[in-house]
């Protein structure tokens, strides 16, 4: 088993055990960019879908996927303000959205749809995600959801659990000019990109976040 299955295993564990009764168990899965978080929500997600579909079939997903990146502002936003080229910190998210969005899951008594980000197109779909009312698992993942200011600090008491991924700055910074490099950019363009706007953020959400109930590194 690989590190990330037996991670995938023990998330999903903390899950099962922690479920809200008769409402909406919403998990939280942070940490820097490049650490993993996306790849382990996503893997989660999967897991207790599948799960349950081989249990018992339905239309209706045991388990939705959120993540934080389709709050981004729009570019031509950023660009007014003169923070395009600090897209990804945290105050280029519609910070104060997300959280009144997440907050809403926990009264799941409607169909809720969320903004998905579009890598390829560098902007963020309107309303590409829908959250069943009687889906009972939303799994949010983001850089920032365990910072401890507002308004991100406000969603303390709505997350049943909460994951943080913390690999060392060294192994970031590698996966970050790769990132840039799968990216198309030339690799000298590529480190700038990472240590001038990345690893600045992966820093800040290293020190400022709040202690998680399950830490990887």
């Amino acid at each position: 088993m690989s590190n990330l299955d037996a991670d995938v295993q023990t998330v999903c564990a903390m899950v099962r055990a922690r479920m809200v009764p008769q409402g909406r168990t919403i998990v939280a899965i942070a940490g820097p960019p490049a650490s993993g978080k996306s790849t382990l929500a996503e893997a989660v997600v999967r897991e207790l879908v599948s799960n349950v579909q081989q249990a018992e079939p339905s239309d209706v997903p045991l388990a939705v996927l959120l993540p934080m990146d389709g709050y981004h502002l729009d570019n031509r936003l950023l660009e007014a303000k003169g923070r395009l080229d600090r897209k990804g910190a945290p105050d280029t998210f519609d910070a104060v959205g997300f959280c009144a969005g997440v907050r809403r899951l926990a009264e799941p008594s409607y169909e809720a749809f969320f903004p998905m980000f579009d890598r390829n197109l560098d902007m963020s779909i309107a309303q590409a995600i829908a959250v069943h009312p009687d889906t009972p698992v939303v799994v949010v993942e983001g850089n920032y959801l365990l910072l401890n200011s507002e308004p991100w600090a406000s969603l303390s008491d709505v997350y049943a659990a909460t994951i943080f991924i913390s690999p060392p700055l060294t192994t970031l910074r590698a996966r970050l000019i790769q990132r840039w490099t799968d990216y198309g950019l030339e690799p000298e363009a590529a480190i700038e990109r990472a240590q001038s706007n990345d690893l600045p953020n992966a820093e800040y959400v290293l020190k400022n976040s709040r202690e998680a109930d399950l830490v990887f590194n």
